[in-house]
């Protein structure tokens, strides 16, 4: 039995959940995994980060890692196209924007400040980054086309967060300013089982965090 371990206010650890449930794999859950430097963890996550995948006694790390090796272990339902081109595009969409806006975090939500200058780089960079995306993502109905694919996974966990800290940090929701279209498809999403499931989840475990 696989077993995902992590804590379900993350987002990266949120795409391999929503990965494994979409693909109907079966697997155990521990979201109780923090990041640590203890010597024990390390010895389960080398860089002590989460989340991490325990398969038979070894240790993956690295969402995107974690995603590729399920999709080629349980390829039954994929969420990757067949196609060469196709699937290129798919791991294409997934590089944008989140990475970018992760260096807002310290200030929206770590208590950190960041210089004007240092907003002024991140806003030019997803700016840019949006735009393209806006280029590239199809809606049609799914960001890569008419099926479900990884993109979307990633679309779902990493935009709303991009919203969030954009907002707080910024002032402004570049999501909705720059990918208009983001919104409604985000809110389709949202109602396929799977996905409502993790939102709900995480929303419990923010919840839960806040009160302690």
């Amino acid at each position: 039995m696989l077993k995902l371990c992590g804590v379900r206010i993350s987002n990266y650890h949120n795409k391999v959940r929503l990965a494994l449930l979409e693909k109907g794999v079966e697997f155990a859950e521990d979201d109780t995994c923090v990041p640590s430097q203890d010597a024990a963890y390390l010895g389960r996550s080398a860089m002590g980060k989460v989340p991490f995948l325990e398969v038979d006694g070894r240790t993956l790390t690295e969402s995107q890692a974690i995603c590729e090796y399920l999709e080629e272990v349980y390829p039954e339902r994929p969420l990757y196209p067949q196609d060469p081109w196709e699937r290129a595009k798919v791991r294409e969409l997934v590089s944008y924007v989140e990475l970018v806006s992760r260096r807002l975090h310290k200030q929206a939500f770590y208590g950190g400040t960041l210089s004007d200058e240092s907003k002024a780089q991140v806003e030019r960079e997803l700016a840019k980054g949006l735009t393209a995306l806006s280029r590239l993502a199809r809606f049609a109905p799914m960001i890569a086309g008419e099926r479900l694919t990884l993109a979307d996974v990633c679309a779902f966990v990493h935009l709303p967060l991009v919203a969030t800290v954009t907002r707080l940090v910024l002032g402004r929701d570049m999501v909705d300013e720059l990918l208009p279209r983001a919104k409604p498809y985000l809110t389709a999403l949202g109602e396929r089982p799977a996905f409502r499931r993790v939102a709900a989840d995480r929303k419990a475990a923010a919840e839960a965090l806040r009160k302690r």
